[in-house]
């Protein structure tokens, strides 16, 4: 009785010492990158000669009419046409290349991770010691000590930084490391959340197009390298800080669920010959029929109720790829120019995997600031709403969810 007392009594004179922050986790800054090598104009025609393949002239017109329909316009890649004549087995599958692969994503991860993360601290204001905590997710590396160590290095975090490290979560890896953060902000008073999402799967899964693989193609088509940041923390009423941060979404609620019985319809597999992505052609149909049971389950305690609804909301959706989009704007019955943003990412960068989601914030965050003409403003109706929804996919199938609330 003695301890149990004891113990309570230590809760209790915490709680009064204010441990906890008082206020709600908001993203107080966003920064991004990607590598400079940019392809998608002619990608079918370079992909096939680069790989030996142009005997394979109607699996090459299946690409470039998959690459058509993608609403894909430029992708950004860390591999350069020197790294793939110096790597041979990287273009022949029957060759063991996945120590290689591996050794060059140990440096570009942390590297393209920091640029991103330097843009954001800078946007801050604040310096980079002054963050307590660290979460980065990745799903283009497999060694420990991670990569979140020599990011650490890179940014001058304090040796006393608590990391934490995410891997193989895929699309939906940076709206689970923002719901991560959410946590530790919210639970640790003073707390200042690096997250840093980074993707460079162009050297884990570059390979020789196959006829038997249709979903390779698509990978091939779709994805591309990028890396985004965002700083997190929830700063109570006294806090010396809140005076140089700005606070631009407010992290009002998360959660994530897990359909059943669709293990098969996402999935990546790390093997010798680098990662094996698996698309399933029913995944968009899956993320149409669920996803809005999936928010209402969400909303609900927050009064913010579906049906007729979604329109009042302003969305961050995860760009997936055009049919992911085009399912959750038919779902949803959203009006044209609620997923603008998303549709933007989609085009000017592919699907980033996790770093996608911080590209779609930013993007978001830009659009709601922007003095455009009156043409511009048309278009941005929906981002008048104050609050939204961020949703991310990923191989199980994931639904992760998170309910914003747009800073004035």
């Amino acid at each position: 009785m003695a301890a149990t007392a004891g113990v309570a009594g230590v809760l209790q004179e915490s709680s009064r010492r204010g441990q906890r922050p008082s206020g709600t986790a908001a993203v107080l800054a966003i920064g991004t990158a990607n590598p400079a090598n940019c392809h998608q104009d002619e990608y079918p025609d370079w992909y096939f000669r680069v790989t030996k393949s142009d005997h394979l002239a109607t699996l090459k017109n299946k690409m470039k009419r998959i690459c058509e329909k993608s609403g894909v316009r430029k992708r950004y890649f860390h591999w350069t046409v020197e790294i793939l004549a110096g790597h041979p087995e990287f273009l022949d599958p029957a060759l063991p290349s996945l120590d290689a692969r591996l050794a060059a994503t140990a440096d570009a991860v942390p590297e393209l991770a920091a640029a991103a993360a330097a843009r954001a601290i800078a946007e801050w204001g604040r310096p980079a010691a002054d963050i307590t905590h660290l979460v980065l997710s990745t799903t283009s590396g497999a060694q420990s000590p991670g990569p979140d160590l020599r990011l650490a290095h890179l940014l001058g975090l304090r040796p006393t930084v608590r990391r934490t490290l995410l891997f193989f979560h895929a699309c939906f890896g940076g709206s689970s490391a923002l719901r991560l953060a959410k946590d530790l902000a919210e639970s640790h008073r003073g707390a200042r959340v690096l997250v840093a999402v980074c993707e460079v799967n162009s050297l884990l899964s570059f390979r020789p197009p196959q006829e038997a693989r249709l979903d390779g193609l698509v990978a091939a088509a779709l994805f591309g390298d990028g890396a985004g940041a965002v700083i997190v923390g929830a700063a109570a009423a006294d806090d010396p800080a809140e005076p140089v941060e700005r606070p631009i979404f407010y992290m009002m609620s998360a959660s994530q669920t897990t359909l059943p019985g669709t293990e098969d319809a996402l999935s990546m597999q790390l093997g010798e010959a680098g990662y094996d992505i698996g698309l399933s052609a029913r995944a968009p149909a899956l993320v149409r029929d669920t996803v809005e049971a999936c928010l209402a389950d969400m909303v609900a305690p927050l009064g913010l109720t579906g049906g007729g609804s979604w329109n009042g909301l302003f969305w961050a959706v995860h760009p997936g790829g055009r049919a992911i989009l085009d399912g959750c704007e038919a779902a949803l019955a959203l009006e044209p120019g609620k997923l603008a943003a998303s549709r933007h990412i989609l085009s000017e960068y592919g699907n980033m995997y996790g770093a996608s989601i911080v590209f779609v914030l930013d993007e978001i965050r830009r659009r709601r600031r922007r003095n455009g003409d009156q043409r511009e403003r048309r278009d941005m109706f929906e981002l008048d709403c104050e609050w939204g929804v961020m949703l991310g996919f990923g191989p199980g199938v994931t639904v992760e969810m998170m309910v914003l609330l747009a800073a004035a």
